[in-house]
């Protein structure tokens, strides 16, 4: 997919560059994700337009219980609805993810009645997060000028200073984790069977881990070593068609804009994720 993705993100670039002024969070951060996913995975026309509203919700729904919670239960209604009645054989377009599931479940490789849950992988994680990642980065570089400086002399750098984009503005902020054992952890005892909440975003911003873990900073030593991933065997299966994506909007960014200079920014409320609703940035 590098080749479609670098075409398609010259082309958006090319655009909203020779426009002037654009919103990060919405015009060109949303573009490759909504477009590339939904091609990979192969889902109907009809009714994905929706993704952009049941991803959000959909981590909404992880709780605390609160009224974005509830608000959220019956826009993901529609998307485990959409799973199940749209994301079936004969609506998939064939040769996508999704039908790739259907042909495991017809070879009994995997449980049939488990595919339309395994959709919501498809429509849920695979598109905020990405967005959000490439909204904070045109953020923070608009910024911390004298990094975007560092990006446009040598774009080799792009792939640490991904790295430290979701480190600072880690776009998944915890998740919880169901405890399989008893385990201590600094002298707490974590019973078997409990809930722990992961806190990412804590501990990519630990001072223990990081020298002046709140300053933003793409040569900084072992930026791989972040969590905003994950870790482990819960590692993100999407990290390097989100890094792709980035990768090509920077790259082609690097070669036509000197400096971002930052507009209007909002923030989306959401109970697992951190991003921007807003972020509208003028060009030079």
């Amino acid at each position: 997919m590098r080749e479609r993705i670098t075409t398609e993100a010259e082309a958006l670039i090319e655009r909203l560059v020779g426009r002037g002024t654009f919103d990060a969070a919405t015009e060109l951060a949303q573009y490759l994700p909504v477009t590339i996913v939904s091609e990979l995975v192969g889902l109907p026309e009809d009714g994905r337009e929706r993704m952009l509203d049941w991803a959000p919700a959909n981590f909404d729904c992880f709780g605390p219980m609160n009224p974005r919670t509830a608000k959220a239960l019956t826009v993901v209604g529609e998307m485990v609805n959409y799973a199940f009645t749209q994301c079936v054989p004969g609506k998939l377009k064939p040769g996508g993810w999704a039908s790739m599931i259907w042909e495991a479940a017809d070879r009994g490789e995997i449980a049939k009645e488990t595919c339309p849950f395994l959709m919501n992988d498809y429509m849920g994680p695979s598109l905020d997060t990405t967005i959000f990642a490439t909204a904070n980065a045109i953020m923070l570089f608009a910024q911390h000028p004298e990094q975007w400086e560092l990006i446009r002399q040598n774009p080799g750098f792009i792939p640490q200073a991904i790295n430290e984009i979701v480190r600072l503005e880690t776009p998944i902020q915890h998740f919880s984790r169901y405890v399989t054992e008893e385990v201590d952890v600094d002298g707490v005892t974590v019973p078997q069977g409990a809930r722990a909440i992961v806190l990412y975003a804590s501990a990519n911003r630990d001072e223990r881990k990081w020298n002046d873990p709140g300053v933003f900073n793409i040569m900084r030593p072992s930026t791989a070593e972040h969590l905003a991933f994950g870790f482990g065997e819960h590692v993100c299966v999407g990290m390097h068609l989100a890094r792709m994506e980035i990768r090509a909007l920077l790259t082609a960014l690097a070669k036509r804009v000197k400096r971002f200079e930052l507009g209007k920014t909002e923030r989306i409320l959401n109970n697992v994720l951190r991003g921007l609703s807003k972020c509208e940035v003028s060009v030079h």
